[in-house]
């Protein structure tokens, strides 16, 4: 029997009715699949069910490689490497439908990677990913929330996000202590094009990083002295950072790159 490791936020799906929920989102007859953090297969099966083209999985874990090697044969490829060290560009020639029960310890940093990697070719055409309801929250939310926050403009700058449902801790063995929520996410057609997309994650986490307080202090570390920005732009100092919604922080981005071409 197969133990869950703490240390690398392991937590296995095993209520069969959310394993069906979660495989019916899309129609997977014939797509290249890519799933990550496979555990100890269960969704790896309701996948396979669906009698998709290929099935790619990413598990960092030598003893759960092992288990689905022997489970699976050779219906399933198994890269056993951590999902943070690979290029993500370059998993496959083919676009990939990507499922993801991803440990809550590194999910944002996962995430916030996907996104900024993101090449003209996007390597995938959904994602379908399970994270600590919390976190979904925050993704999801909208400006002047208390969740709203760097996750969500960096979300929202190239996906479209849907929530499809919660799951309670009884879904998952061991059970976690809260709630997950599974989300979809589709690459927007139409976005603001930054020279460089890090640009956008340095303006957000500089501005939330004292999310209580007046953007004031981050704007000026940021654009010194410049109100011409406040004005073009339209913003308050004595707002706050939940207070400006996406495309504020992406008009930010574009004047803050363009004053360093």
């Amino acid at each position: 029997m197969i133990k869950a490791k703490k240390s690398l936020g392991q937590n296995f799906l095993i209520d069969q009715k959310i394993i069906d929920k979660i495989v019916n989102i899309l129609e997977l007859k014939n797509r290249n699949i890519l799933e990550v953090g496979p555990g100890t297969g269960n969704l790896t099966a309701g996948i396979l069910r669906k009698n998709p083209k290929k099935v790619l999985v990413i598990e960092k874990d030598d003893n759960l490689t092992d288990l689905l090697k022997e489970k699976f044969k050779n219906k399933i490829e198994i890269i056993n490497k951590d999902i943070l060290k690979i290029d993500e560009n370059l998993l496959s020639d083919q676009t990939l439908t990507v499922f993801g029960n991803l440990p809550y310890n590194i999910s944002t940093e996962i995430l916030c990677k996907w996104i900024l990697n993101i090449k003209e070719k996007i390597w995938f055409d959904y994602l379908i990913l399970m994270f600590q309801k919390e976190v979904a929250d925050r993704i999801i939310s909208d400006f002047n929330t208390k969740s709203y926050g760097r996750l969500t403009i960096l979300a929202n700058w190239r996906l479209h996000v849907k929530k499809i449902c919660d799951i309670t801790p009884v879904s998952f063995q061991p059970k976690p202590k809260i709630d997950s929520s599974v989300l979809l996410f589709k690459p927007k057609k139409e976005f603001f094009s930054f020279k460089n997309p890090k640009n956008l994650e340095k303006i957000t986490r500089i501005f939330f990083m004292h999310r209580r307080k007046m953007i004031k202090k981050p704007y000026y570390q940021l654009f010194n002295d410049n109100n011409n920005i406040t004005s073009k732009i339209g913003i308050d100092l004595n707002s706050r950072p939940q207070n400006l919604d996406f495309e504020t922080y992406f008009r930010l981005t574009k004047e803050y790159e363009n004053l360093r071409s």
